[in-house]
């Protein structure tokens, strides 16, 4: 039995917390791609996941998938309840306990059908969902995984290379989500084009945490901290870089707009297609990688659009397409060199598995084409079976009635909304019979929800403002107190604001019993002077010109003693001002 490695321990478990971060960064994702008053309905799905599957991956799941007595088909009851799982490696290569790997591939079983519900978003109900998560995971997840992941899964003895999800995770969402699809028809509004996101920054979020996480979903599937493990992260790196560009650029040839939803699809094409061969390929692959799988996951989305099929959130064109292009680019681009980065040094390479194309292998493409079939049919045929059972219950419906859907399934099925303030949508639109026509009932319904709305806004909006209102009644008594009036004249105090005048250079405004002298700047005078200021300055200036000689002295009638004693007006250049009776 291979000795347990306290490093590589840690760096699964770390891997396996980084795993699951990815399950609410995938809620953010399709949170912001719905419309608002389904987001909520988006987040709760994607969570739900983790708690119906960790319980089942507990009681069957692991079991069924990795028991090393299990068939070539499906595993058997050995490790039920984590029997037989604790501090020993559950094969001889790992170097990690079996309770490590438990727990880290049981985020990949959370996630995976948290990615098909993607297509249903809009118009699925809640309530079915508790049980097709379980019967989901039990019936198709863990007999794709025990075929591909197993050693005794025959699609493993087979040769089929998915080093971290093409197969398992991608492949069987996608078309579980294209079942899904299906059997719910599309969204009753599909024809006004109804598709824009409500919150592109919540796509952004969501697609950086995903991306963040994605360095631990592949690099993390080598169970150790080795040279693979490292190959593969640059790997899925590369990649997603490569097939955000790509996205954005065909985006912008095609509508000439530079899009972040387009860059965030771009990232989630490129990783996902670089995911089952990121530790088969050397970096340098994964650029064609990333670059074919968002060509082919752009020209997929297009073609969905003109075939007006209703995936929601488009995770057949994203996810399965991608995982596609990854399979087969595998079966070509795979090296033994790489392979070996996981082996310790010295081990002969008659021991090491080859590689694709590039080492000679013609066999791999086929191989993979073989895996691609068979786990598509499976999951697309047993899903859409398991969604017919249950929707032959009465009490299970799988798709939500017009009203309901027209409300949103954030307030129809869970009483909450993402937003507060978010107005009724389409409050209108009638409840429609099997035959088609509105009933009084569906517009009494339209009526009531509202008025019920439009209430509960004013309500909300007539408190805010009250609130509003005694936040700043404080503000405004202070204001009251410091702020100067206009209308207040002080007495006592001269007025060292008035209307400008033009004086004589030689005629001097009486103040009163106020003197020049007596006056100081009352503020910045830089910017604004009083005509007591101005006046002294004119003063001073005519004093000067009356030391040096006033150039047109001979030219001005000069008033006299005499004149000013005998109260005769004396002409002058500028017109004066009245003066008052001390003047």
């Amino acid at each position: 039995m291979t000795e347990v490695d306290k490093g590589d321990t840690a760096f699964v478990m770390i891997s396996a917390c980084f795993v699951f971060l990815m399950c609410p960064a995938l809620g953010f994702f399709y949170a912001g791609l719905a419309r608002a008053k389904n987001a909520l309905s988006l987040m709760y799905l994607c969570l739900i996941s983790v708690g119906v599957v960790s319980v089942q991956w507990y009681l069957i799941g692991f079991s069924l998938t990795f028991s090393p007595t299990g068939s070539r088909f499906i595993g058997d009851a050995n490790m039920f309840l984590m029997r037989n799982v604790g501090s020993e490696p559950l094969l001889p290569s790992h170097t990690i306990p079996s309770s490590a790997f438990f727990v880290y591939q049981a985020m990949f079983a959370c996630i995976t059908p948290a990615l098909a519900f993607g297509s249903a978003a809009e118009r699925m109900s809640l309530g079915p969902a508790i049980i097709f998560l379980f019967l989901w995971t039990t019936l198709v997840y863990d007999v794709i995984t025990c075929w591909t992941w197993s050693n005794t899964g025959w699609l493993a003895i087979m040769g089929v290379m998915d080093f971290a999800g093409g197969i398992t995770v991608h492949c069987s969402s996608g078309l579980a989500a294209v079942a899904y699809a299906m059997v719910l028809g599309k969204r009753r509004d599909y024809n006004e084009n109804a598709n824009t996101p409500h919150n592109v920054s919540f796509v952004f979020l969501g697609l950086a945490l995903m991306w963040f996480g994605w360095f631990a979903f592949n690099a993390g599937s080598a169970l150790a901290a080795n040279a693979r493990s490292v190959n593969s992260l640059i790997c899925t790196h590369l990649a997603g870089c490569v097939g955000a560009v790509v996205w954005v650029l065909m985006d912008y040839r095609r509508n000439g707009k530079w899009s972040i939803i387009g860059l965030c699809t771009g990232a989630v094409a490129g990783l996902a297609t670089v995911t089952p061969g990121s530790g088969f390929v050397y970096p340098s692959a994964s650029l064609a990688f990333g670059f074919f799988g968002s060509s082919v996951c752009n020209l997929a989305l297009h073609y969905k659009h003109k075939y007006r099929f209703d995936d929601a959130l488009d995770v057949f064109a994203v996810h399965y397409i991608g995982g596609l292009v990854g399979l087969v680019l595998t079966g070509i681009f795979a090296q033994q060199s790489v392979i070996a980065l996981g082996y310790p040094d010295g081990t002969p390479l008659d021991q090491i598995q080859i590689g694709g194309w590039l080492d000679g292998n013609w066999m791999q493409v086929p191989i993979q084409l073989l895996g691609i079939v068979a786990v598509s049919g499976w999951s697309f045929v047993m899903t859409y079976l398991i969604l017919l059972v249950i929707s032959l219950f009465p009490s299970l419906k799988l798709r939500l009635d017009d009203e309901a859907e027209a409300m949103g399934t954030d307030l129809s099925e869970m009483g909450e909304r993402a937003y507060a303030y978010l107005p009724m949508e389409e409050a209108h639109t009638p409840r429609r019979s099997s035959s088609g026509s509105s009933t009084e009932e569906g517009d009494d319904f339209s009526k009531h929800a509202n008025v019920s709305e439009t209430m509960t806004a004013s309500t909300d909006i007539a408190v805010a403002m009250k609130k509003k209102k005694k936040k700043q009644r404080p503000f405004r008594n202070i204001r009251k107190l410091i702020a100067s009036n206009q209308h207040t004249v002080i007495k006592g105090v001269p007025d060292l604001i008035e209307e400008p005048v033009m004086l004589d250079i030689f005629q001097q405004k009486d103040l009163g019993s106020i003197h020049l002298h007596e006056l100081e700047p009352t503020g910045r005078d830089i910017y604004q002077k009083s005509n007591a200021k101005m006046r002294e300055e004119m003063q001073e200036h005519t004093d000067v010109i009356g030391t040096i000689g006033h150039p047109m002295e001979s030219a001005t009638a000069i008033p006299s003693s005499s004149a000013s004693s005998s109260g005769a007006s004396t002409p002058s250049r500028y017109p004066l001002e009245k003066h008052s009776s001390n003047s």
